[in-house]
């Protein structure tokens, strides 16, 4: 900001929030707030009091750079209009930059392929987050796509890993599989243990042979183990 902005704030709050305690007690407004007001009202009206442009170092550099003025890249100013009116006009502009991406994207996506993850009652009214933490990666080596993902409630202790071809024309083998952790750690932490149970907490790619995963005891007591693995693939 520079000083003059700093002294037009300044002495707005002067002429405008002067304080008045005789008419704290009352019902309503006590300060002359329409020179703000104006800028939020969701109406195309004119401002009553539009701001004084005069001065303003960026509409000068504007009007002076000729190639600038003209270029359809620099959103248009309506000195005289509230902010909800630009609001409407600038989502408008917004909305038909990206229409046209939009049906030439969705022409080009196809469904290659269908899965049923998990069934839930129709009777329901709000469907249960069951599909979590889903990680994409995308070897570029093989071509071949990969998410990670965890389906919740009985299966907290598997990740699965679903794999497809990049040319949705080929398949790859074991496209979809889970991986159970279960209590397989229990030896290596705890010899005298056999029910130490995992779930996962989060899983990423660390490249494109290695997975690693964050995994949490799942028994409801204090002192759980948690536990950073990183897994091969193969």
């Amino acid at each position: 900001m520079t000083q003059k902005d700093i002294t037009f704030v300044a002495d707005f709050l002067t002429e405008h929030f002067n304080e008045a305690p005789e008419l704290y007690n009352r019902k309503g407004k006590y300060f002359n707030v329409e020179r703000v007001g104006q800028y939020l009202k969701d109406e195309d009206d004119d401002l009553v009091s539009p701001p004084n442009t005069e001065g303003n170092q960026w509409f000068n550099f504007l009007k002076n750079t000729t190639h600038l003025k003209e270029s359809p890249l620099l959103f248009p100013y309506y000195p005289e209009k509230s902010l909800h009116f630009v609001k409407r006009q600038m989502e408008g502009v917004i909305d038909q930059c990206l229409q046209k991406p939009a049906d030439v994207i969705g022409k080009s996506v196809h469904q290659a392929f269908c899965m049923s993850l998990y069934k839930t009652s129709q009777s329901e009214d709000s469907t249960p987050q069951l599909f979590k933490l889903p990680f994409l990666w995308n070897d570029k080596t093989s071509n071949i796509h990969y998410v990670l993902f965890t389906m919740l409630e009985d299966s907290i202790s598997k990740i699965y890993i679903l794999r497809r071809h990049t040319d949705t024309s080929r398949s790859v083998s074991n496209g979809i599989l889970a991986v159970e952790f279960g209590n397989f750690l229990s030896n290596s932490i705890n010899e005298s243990s056999d029910s130490r149970c995992y779930s996962c907490l989060d899983a990423h790619f660390y490249d494109d042979e290695t997975v690693t995963v964050v995994l949490k005891e799942s028994m409801e007591q204090e002192g759980k183990e948690s536990v950073l693995a990183q897994l091969p693939l193969s």
